[in-house]
């Protein structure tokens, strides 16, 4: 049984949705939207994963930005 039917991040993990934005966007564009040293300082996905998972804040900033952007990042 599906727990979260209307969730549209259901099913995505945060990897997959930092990387997409990565990809389509690149880290220098996301520190300029978020204001965050993991875009910014020798940024990586691997920090910003770290940096996303203990700041809950944080991820939902970037989730909410994913949900804004899908369909240009999807096509």
């Amino acid at each position: 049984m599906d727990n979260q039917p209307f969730n549209p991040l259901h099913g995505l993990t945060l990897k997959v949705i930092v990387t997409e934005l990565v990809e389509h966007f690149g880290f220098e564009r996301l520190a300029q939207e978020f204001k965050m040293k993991c875009f910014s300082d020798n940024p990586s996905i691997k920090s910003s994963l770290t940096f996303l998972r203990k700041t809950p804040w944080a991820r939902e900033k970037v989730e909410q930005f994913y949900l804004k952007n899908k369909l240009a990042i999807r096509g």
